[in-house]
């Protein structure tokens, strides 16, 4: 097989978009720099010299008047004499997002999507010296174009975006800066097309039972062959330990199914249930002896079954059934990992490895941002991270035409054939808050055709073994026609974002918490990194407010993010501290306590089968509810979730009839053992202590202490297990805290903790 990869420097020609037609009229007219790809125009603007870093202080406030630019990147390569004659195909991974492509004068055709592949068969145009133009228009000036009618809606303000099959977070979030930018954000790659080839092959986990593992598979091939009957396909299973078993199948077509009975099969769990044990399988597309073509993939045997009640009432569930077991789920929410998505594949590891470093076993990838890559998916494999997929649509009202429902269908199915084989993918839901978007002006949600029509209809045809949920959190019509009487069980809790043991958190009924999170202030070193030193105090400024509020065009919009913090921080500690570093410690204190207590409320319920906070890192610098900055610098709140995230962990409970209760919380498939021993931070008197047994997916109190709501106490509470030592803590009483004393706490909190 023969790949040229069309990656590195190009020329790039670019100006306000207008009367230039080709790319002999943009080198006349236009300004020429030097390109990367994969990369991003304003990266290549920035190592020109012609703008600011986007990123530091309001500097990104200028970019307005690019986002009505025209671009035209160029490539000259050369093809080996002696591979000419062959077929061959162009693929785009990633072009963000109005494109033309033409080849040797050539038009190859219009790309309208950034989130999938694109490729062109070049066969009859490739020459030994070969030119490659791509004309990257104004998504503004395409988006002015659309028809837009009156339920049309982006809920936030982004009206452009709607038709835009472009990262919604690029035209303003609360996560992310307006950066309206276009590109070939990803690899550029010339392919040969084979005359015999394994197009595709679907494994998917039909049943487990009696040490057997049902296998559907379905296969497609093409073959330039006239004749089927003597093709066969033979599959290799081969396990972490190196045990194989062989299977072979005479075929007569080019596509169909083959069902598979693997014999004591390894399965693929989720993090803290076990090993995610994954099969090598390899398939090979034999004719008459010879092997013309062969596809290896990596599997995971495993159901998965997602149980959901209509609303959170009426013994109300919402869980994921993961090889017949019921499994509670922790973890986060998968922003944008930068907003130049060229610069994605540099920071996917590092980030991820902190979810594995924190316990993490679900990952939500929320509609937002971009798909993410196989590399993303293969670490999640290894790992036992699970992952949630939303499509690429949030908050907002989409059109409803036949030609964007195509437009959708399309880009949903290059993203199920790339991601289905995935053991970690456990959902596909339709949207992030589009349900909102509806209900909000008192519409019904099921109207929607892309979530209740086009999308559950791809995702039955191409992965029929995967549950799909129609929104995030999904509003059923159960639920909006009562009138707020009933609430669906999978919640987003933002709400008044107040003191953190408010009855908004303490007494929702949600059985899913998939959205819930709280601020804390970047490391000063890292707000030193974006913030102009006489803009680093007091945080009441543009240039703080630059980095925490919606900014989108020109303008100013959105909720003061910095004022919502310090009123936080003013909740647990009665005041705002006026010194830089007292008021950096106090917001991350409050964040990572509250944090801490949302993931315990969680834990500790009977009813509530997982939570994804908000959020590990950040896709930029700012001051938000990431626990890690842009610049991998970890905010208090880190050290607490890591600890509360253990799959084991003892709890403590909220005071009631005067005592608090000890909770060992077991979330794995063994019993745990131990020792432990509660005691009072201030006085050091042993308050509880002894030995524990908690039985496998259970919990049990190890014991209670006596208190009074109106005391100010924190306790620590240390266990063994197995020689490994483990550390948590609960703060008993109401604010506001004395941060000087809780200072003095922190020393007790962090010890044997190194921060980074």
């Amino acid at each position: 097989m023969i790949y040229i990869s069309l990656a590195g420097d190009w020329n790039l020609y670019f100006g306000p978009q207008g009367e230039v037609k080709s790319i002999n009229e943009a080198k006349g007219k236009f300004q020429r720099i030097s390109a990367t790809v994969p990369g991003d125009v304003y990266l290549d603007l920035l190592k020109a010299g012609l703008i600011e870093d986007p990123f530091f202080g309001k500097n990104y406030l200028d970019l307005r008047r690019y986002e009505f630019y025209q671009w035209w990147y160029e490539k000259e390569f050369e093809v080996p004499k002696e591979i000419l004659g062959k077929k061959f195909e162009l693929v785009f991974y990633g072009i963000d997002t109005i494109s033309t492509i033409w080849l040797n004068g050539k038009l190859l055709g219009e790309t309208r999507n950034m989130f999938v592949e694109h490729s062109f068969d070049v066969t009859d145009l490739i020459k030994e010296n070969n030119t490659l133009i791509v004309k990257i228009d104004s998504p503004l000036l395409w988006a002015k174009e659309k028809k837009y009618e009156a339920i049309n809606i982006s809920w936030e303000g982004r009206d452009e975006a709607l038709w835009l099959r472009k990262a919604q977070h690029s035209f303003g979030w609360d996560i992310a800066p307006r950066i309206v930018s276009s590109g070939i954000w990803k690899d550029v790659e010339l392919k040969e097309i084979k005359d015999n080839e394994i197009e595709e092959l679907y494994y998917a986990t039909s049943k487990i039972e009696d040490n057997l593992a049902y296998l559907d598979v379905f296969f497609k091939f093409r073959t330039n062959l006239k004749y089927f009957e003597e093709f066969l396909l033979r599959f290799t299973f081969t396990d972490k330990n190196g045990k194989k078993q062989i299977f072979e199948f005479p075929v007569e077509f080019i596509t169909g199914h083959i069902n598979i009975s693997l014999k004591d099969p390894l399965l693929w769990w989720p993090r803290g249930y076990g090993d995610p044990n994954l099969y090598d399988v390899k398939c090979e597309l034999i004719y008459n002896g010879e092997v013309l073509d062969e596809k290896t993939d990596r599997i995971g045997i495993r159901t998965v079954h997602l149980e959901r009640t209509e609303s959170a009432e009426e013994d109300g569930v919402f869980r994921f059934i993961i090889n017949g077991i019921p499994v509670r789920l922790r973890g986060s929410n998968w922003v944008p990992l930068d907003a130049f998505h060229s610069r994605d594949r540099e920071r996917a590891i590092p980030a991820l490895e902190l979810f594995d470093d924190l316990g993490c076993n679900i990952i939500r990838c929320w509609g937002g941002g971009v798909y993410e890559s196989s590399e993303f998916f293969d670490f999640c494999d290894t790992h036992g991270i699970t992952v949630w997929q939303d499509f690429a649509l949030a908050c907002a009202r989409y059109p409803q035409e036949e030609a964007f429902q195509k437009e959708i269908e399309e880009e949903a199915k290059k993203v199920i054939k790339r991601l289905r084989n995935h053991p970690s993918l456990v959902l596909w839901a339709g949207d992030n808050e589009c349900d909102y978007a509806y209900n909000m002006e008192n519409l019904l949600p099921s109207d929607n055709v892309l979530t209740r029509k086009t999308l559950p209809s791809i995702c039955k045809r191409l992965d029929p073994y995967r549950p799909y949920l129609p929104s995030s959190p999904y509003l059923s019509d159960k639920v909006v026609k009562s009138e707020g009487n009933l609430s669906p069980p999978e919640q987003h809790l933002w709400g008044p974002r107040d003191y953190y043991k408010s009855r908004f958190y303490t007494e929702n009924k949600a059985k899913f918490i998939s959205e819930i999170g709280y601020h804390g202030c970047p490391n000063l070193e890292s707000l030193k990194k974006f913030i102009p030193k006489e803009y680093l105090w007091p945080w009441d400024n543009d240039y703080w407010r630059a980095h925490s509020v919606e900014h989108w065009r020109t303008r100013k919009r959105g909720y003061n993010r910095n004022e919502l913090m310090a009123n936080q921080i003013k909740e647990l500690f009665g005041s705002i501290p006026e010194d830089i570093n007292d008021f950096i410690l106090a917001s991350q204190i409050t964040q990572a306590e509250a944090k801490k207590f949302f993931i315990e409320r969680a834990r500790l319920s009977d009813n509530i089968w997982g939570i994804i906070w908000w959020n590990v890192i950040d896709c930029w610098p700012q001051i938000s509810d990431a626990i890690v900055d842009y610049y991998f610098s970890k905010k208090l709140a880190y050290y607490y979730i890591k600890r509360v995230q253990e799959p084991f962990c003892i709890m403590m409970t909220e005071p009631e009839s005067w005592y608090v209760k000890i909770v060992g919380v077991n979330d794995t498939p063994i019993e745990k053992k131990g020792t432990y021993k509660v005691y009072d931070i201030d006085t050091k008197e042993e308050l509880s202590s002894g030995e524990f047994s908690v039985s496998s997916l259970d919990k049990r109190i190890l014991g209670k202490i006596r208190v009074s709501r109106g005391e100010q106490r924190l306790f620590i509470i240390e266990w063994e297990i197995d020689n490994k030592k483990f550390l948590n803590h609960y703060l008993l009483g109401y604010p506001p805290f004395s941060l000087a004393r809780y200072k003095e706490w922190l020393k007790i909190i962090l010890k044997e903790v190194s921060l980074e």
